[in-house]
């Protein structure tokens, strides 16, 4: 493997970025640029290509373009953490090369997720090929536990087992499981060993931050940059409590609609461009009512998208 020196661990605040798309469902990148550069201006770093990138919904291809673009317009390495799990290993391997050789801190990786009810074996198997498959030191593996929506735990044997195979490699997890219980186990059981734990929402920011994790991996991340990441930095604070609250009624406001429409129709609202408003099939954008009430919900809570026309 090779022995080049790798990029400090990425901490704090992340957001798996929203994918701007054309009317005709072409990827936007100077869009895509833009809100990258806006992210990054509020110390938010760059989960690209996750679930609320509409990863899935896109080709090999499109997510290499897409960092060779982010890259080329000076989008620093070390803020990106891009998803690169695919059902098909070597499209996993191909993603996680280019990224590991671009330099990016970090991937974030889902097992393979088509076939359920898969055993540990058969899943450490898969992440270990695509290990070997790249075969470079400076490669930061960040687990992507979500079975609501993958059906494919990542289980606390599995963690232990990779971690003992792969030290260093295997850096981290995001626990999108929705389970206290679950982050809290993995917190206690890993985090002594260097294992850096992000909550998969910012409703868990605080719990994971006092159980000694490494921040969060938040889909409003995209939209409420802001207030999340002050959490972050004053999570010993006195008003932590209530800032945790109000992060909860901002994120129940989204809840109530499809979290990916409902976020690009935030961005669409503040800014007032309504191309924002595209998602690729099977999705589908709100309605104008939903999105009138969506925005009502918004602003009943205070919300607020400072600078928002630098996503115009």
């Amino acid at each position: 493997m090779s022995t080049t020196q790798t990029t400090p661990r990425i901490k704090g605040i992340l957001s798996p970025v929203l994918t701007p798309f054309h009317a005709d469902g072409s990827p936007d990148p100077d869009r895509f640029i833009r809100h990258c550069r806006w992210l990054i201006d509020q110390d938010v770093g760059l989960a690209v290509f996750g679930t609320n990138s509409e990863a899935n919904s896109l080709s090999v291809a499109e997510k290499r373009d897409m960092l060779e673009r982010l890259l080329d317009a000076g989008i620093p390495a070390a803020r990106l953490m891009p998803g690169t799990g695919a059902c098909a290993l070597p499209d996993a391997v191909e993603l996680t090369r280019h990224a590991v050789r671009a330099g990016c801190a970090g991937v974030l990786m889902l097992p393979p997720f088509y076939y359920k009810g898969v055993s540990d074996e058969g899943l450490f198997r898969a992440f270990a090929q695509v290990i070997d498959a790249v075969a470079d030191d400076r490669l930061r593996i960040y687990l992507y536990h979500i079975p609501p929506v993958s059906g494919v735990p990542i289980t606390l044997t599995l963690i232990e087992r990779l971690l003992k195979a792969f030290p260093g490699i295997i850096a981290g997890t995001k626990d999108s499981s929705g389970d206290w219980a679950h982050t809290s186990a993995t917190l206690e059981r890993f985090q002594p060993q260097g294992f850096d734990v992000f909550a998969g929402s910012e409703n868990y920011l605080l719990a994971t931050m006092r159980g000694g994790g490494a921040g969060c991996i938040t889909a409003t991340g995209n939209v409420n940059p802001g207030a999340i990441v002050r959490l972050y930095h004053s999570w010993q604070n006195a008003d932590a409590d209530a800032q945790q609250k109000k992060l909860d009624e901002q994120r129940a406001a989204f809840a109530k609609f499809p979290m990916i429409p409902a976020m690009k129709s935030a961005i669409a609202l503040k800014t007032g461009r309504m191309d924002w408003v595209h998602v690729r099939p099977p999705l589908v954008e709100l309605s104008d009512e939903q999105r009138a009430l969506l925005g009502q919900a918004l602003d009943q809570t205070g919300f607020v998208m400072p600078n928002a026309h630098q996503l115009a």
